[in-house]
């Protein structure tokens, strides 16, 4: 038996025009058998089953290359790290990738989380147990005492539970590659950059070069893909000179970078959406609204949108993906911002940013060759809308206009589940935002509440 669907348009990944009167068919496996206008499609057999979305735009499944699934909508790193255990963590995940598949997202690449979490939601959804997307799985970040998530003071440590895994030398960076990988990961993240700066104010990498070379050596060995976090000019210089496969952020890229870039083939995701959501929907009273975060935030948003735009003029080739899994990117919620943000903000046209999240994101992903675009051969990972993309990107954060989300062909139906998130995020114990010396009371008089002497 095959499967033939109606498409009012369909948008294949491979172009930037529609056709218009579409048909796609698969076989059992899932497997697409054609995909082009429905004049030329196979005849239809009385047994083949039909799915009519010939009133709906019709694309390949979306993806998003950072979405964290062990983060859980973290207000602060201990939510991360810390407050939870590894197996809630996980069951929450699952929870939460199914947040995505509900938003459209077909496919994600969980890049660094804690213990074996995302392996495990990979494995589960892979063994059929829950629906879900696929999901391309990273162990704990790599880092050094000088590198993003080693949040802690020394007299703590790394924590076990912590998204970050701490090593001293090269060869406790191999190892831990090595141990990564019989764990079964798809790639290893590696924590780029540092937290330490020079006097003119630039980001000092986490890693050397030489210490960088051989870590994406060994894991381009053991046939993984690497990725960094990497938005210093060094740590992104680094991570291009050794051939990182896919570079996070890259906002400091200069013309050496992006010329490295270009001869090690590396790819980069921007992730856009993250500081965009922080500038524009942090409130004053919090901490992320303090001490001048929200004008650093915005003025290397500004310098990373000038530089990236120059690697785009070089042909590097950026993938989306939105660093979901914070309280300013929850799951299910603002993934397919990055695409509008490709347009108004990095110069791409409505399909070249279809096009970014469904072919260029596969390229990278596990299993990238059969996802992403729709063609023979390939599964028929697919979406439709009620309205085009291509005229107003909006759509794709509707969840209302959302018609049909097939994976493999199946179509996957998730009920919208509301949570609490005091019961299952909100675990740190602060009690307070605010210092309240005799200073900070006086500035307060009169927005508080007083409580008359006791009789």
């Amino acid at each position: 038996m095959k499967t033939f669907v109606r498409c009012g348009q369909l948008f294949t990944g491979q172009d930037d025009e529609t056709i218009k009167n579409a048909a796609l068919v698969y076989d059992a496996d899932g497997r697409l058998t054609y995909a082009g206008p429905e004049k030329g499609a196979p005849k239809r057999r009385d047994h083949d089953r039909l799915i009519d979305h010939s009133r709906h735009f019709v694309m390949p499944g979306l993806i998003d290359v950072h979405t964290h699934l062990a983060y859980g909508n973290a207000k602060t790193e201990e939510d991360i790290d810390l407050y939870s255990p590894l197996e809630f963590r996980a069951l929450r995940g699952m929870f939460f990738a199914q947040k995505c598949v509900a938003a459209g997202y077909t496919a994600l690449c969980s890049p660094g989380d804690a213990g074996q979490i995302s392996l495990s939601i990979r494995n589960a959804i892979n063994a059929g147990l829950f629906d879900g997307p696929r999901v391309m799985a990273a162990g704990p970040y790599l880092t050094t005492h000088q590198g993003l998530t080693d949040w802690y003071p020394t007299w703590i440590g790394a924590p076990e539970t912590s998204i970050g895994k701490l090593v001293h030398s090269i060869d406790e960076a191999i190892q831990e590659i090595r141990k990564q990988v019989k764990n079964g990961v798809d790639c290893i993240k590696i924590a780029m950059d540092g937290i330490q700066r020079r006097p003119d104010g630039e980001l000092i990498a986490a890693f050397t070069q030489e210490e960088t070379d051989a870590m994406v050596r060994e894991t381009h060995r053991q046939g993984k893909k690497a990725v960094a976090h990497a938005v210093g000019r060094e740590a992104t210089l680094y991570s291009a000179r050794a051939g990182m496969d896919l570079i996070f952020h890259g906002f400091f890229s200069d013309d050496e970078c992006i010329a490295a870039m270009k001869k090690s083939g590396s790819m980069l995701c921007p992730t856009l959406t993250q500081p965009k959501n922080v500038i524009e929907f942090t409130q004053p009273f919090e901490p992320a609204g303090q001490k001048g975060r929200i004008e650093a935030t915005v003025a290397r948003y500004k310098t990373g949108c000038a530089n990236l735009k120059k690697a785009k003029k070089a042909g590097i080739p950026f993938l989306t993906g939105t660093d979901t899994g914070f309280a300013v990117t929850p799951y299910g919620e603002w993934h397919a911002r990055e695409l509008e943000l490709f347009v108004d903000d990095l110069g791409f046209s409505k399909a070249a940013a279809l096009r970014a999240a469904t072919q260029t994101n596969a390229r990278f992903m596990t299993q990238g060759e059969a996802i992403g675009v729709l063609e023979e051969g390939r599964f028929a990972d697919f979406v439709a809308w009620d309205g085009s993309p291509l005229a107003d990107l909006g759509i794709l954060l509707d969840k209302s206009r959302l018609r049909g989300v097939y994976i493999a062909g199946r179509e996957i139906v998730i009920a919208d589940r509301p949570y609490d998130p005091r019961k299952v995020t909100d675990f740190s114990l602060s009690n307070w935002t605010d210092l309240y010396t005799q200073a900070r009371v006086a500035e307060l008089r009169g927005q508080r509440r007083r409580l008359e002497a006791a009789e």
